[in-house]
């Protein structure tokens, strides 16, 4: 019988205990105001995060996918277009693109960083496409339809190669959206601007989702787009509140995918917080890296590139035998998950697409050996050594 969990993968009570007093006084100030929807609270915290990611606006929505999904809408997506993005992610990514209208078109990862592989973009954009004649516009040549975009997305905390995906993407007149979901507060270094850029900062537009396991989480749903397109963020304000310019006056169709006020009062207290909890998930995955070293020959450790100061949303490793591994862990009372098992393309729900086994290798053999292990800012020094030590006492007995 498996013993009780006494590493959780995933600690949201401390934090919350923590913060109490903070955060009840939100909860108090909405109460005293009745102000639930919109107003001061959302506003505040909505300038506060823009600062916070380097751009110009930001949009609170009700959560990530909304955040995707405004932002495609916002950026012009016609039915059928098509947008690019990679196979390793949750599933929000590709459903935001397909309720926009448009069409899925998947390019594999590298396999150091999990991330969008600029050389496989650029094979894409030259061998599969080509530019029409007629409007000079890209067309996919399989099915005829116009690409018009690319999703890289920031996944476990560690940007994609942004400078070569950018290249590409002015090369072709397609925008870019960044999907920084796990991403709040990482860096890139771009040579091209030789400068730090912060998630959020580099693309047309960029979603956040702020579900409550996020490095910066509300408690319960929410997320929100940046940009630097005064007009795109006026519009998203536009679709995610009925399609209103002003109360009653719907210039468009929309959506209600507004952002609550306490979730954005209780954002705007975590936000202050959150560079020292990033700073702290460094340091625990950097411990984590030299505790696991000596298991190097059965256990890959995340690879932070040179360009990117990643924030750690989750410590990944690759093993061949994940299961058992998972086992040998809860059975120590050690939680542990998958961040994501099955790839995109061979999902049910795309079929569709007519995607097979083979066609993403590097996706598909990734998929098949990640599990990422306990990481959140209170982990303690005793806790994570204890997690390094099973999965070593673990990897030296299948290799022995």
């Amino acid at each position: 019988m498996a013993n009780p969990t006494k590493i959780p993968f995933l600690d949201l009570v401390t934090p919350h205990q923590e913060l109490e007093t903070e955060l009840l006084a939100v909860v108090k100030e909405a109460f005293r105001s009745a102000g639930f929807i919109g107003g001061p609270m959302v506003a505040n915290f909505e300038r506060e995060f823009a600062a916070f990611c380097n751009s110009k606006c930001c949009v609170g929505v009700n959560s990530g996918t909304d955040a995707l999904r405004f932002a495609f809408m916002a950026a012009g997506v016609e039915p059928g277009n098509i947008i690019i993005t990679v196979p390793h992610t949750f599933i929000a990514t590709t459903e935001a693109i397909s309720q926009a209208g448009a069409q899925i078109a998947f390019v594999d990862i590298d396999e150091q960083t999990y991330t969008m592989d600029p050389a496989k973009l650029q094979q894409y954009l030259e061998t599969k496409c080509e530019i029409d004649s007629g409007g000079g516009k890209l067309i996919d040549r399989a099915s005829k339809h116009r690409v018009v975009g690319v999703v890289p997305v920031h996944l476990y905390g560690q940007m994609a190669d942004m400078d070569p995906i950018l290249a590409l993407a002015h090369k072709y007149n397609l925008f870019v959206i960044e999907d920084a979901c796990q991403a709040h507060g990482a860096e890139y270094f771009s040579k091209k601007d030789n400068a730090w850029k912060r998630a959020g900062s580099m693309g047309k537009a960029a979603a956040f989702s702020f579900y409550p396991g996020k490095n910066l989480g509300a408690c319960g749903e929410g997320g929100a787009i940046t940009t630097n397109d005064e007009a795109m963020a006026q519009r998203m304000k536009m679709i995610r509140d009925h399609g209103q310019a002003q109360k009653y006056h719907h210039d468009i169709e929309g959506y209600n995918g507004r952002l609550d006020s306490i979730q954005a009062g209780w954002l705007s207290v975590k936000l202050r917080h959150l560079t020292k909890w990033n700073e702290s998930r460094r340091a625990l995955a950097h411990r984590y890296h030299e505790l696991l070293a000596e298991a190097k020959s059965a256990v890959v450790i995340p690879k932070e590139a040179a360009w990117t100061k990643g924030v750690y949303h989750l410590y990944v490793v690759r093993v061949p035998n994940r299961e058992a591994l998972q086992v040998y862990l809860t059975e120590a009372g050690i939680g542990s998950g998958i961040h994501y098992p099955i790839p995109l393309h061979l999902q049910m729900a795309y079929q569709h697409l007519n995607y097979k086994q083979g066609d993403f290798p590097v996706t598909e053999r990734v998929a098949a050996e990640i599990m990422s292990l306990p990481m959140y800012p209170q982990l303690q020094q005793e806790q994570l050594a204890e997690v390094a030590r099973k999965v070593k006492e673990f990897a030296a007995v299948r290799v022995a």
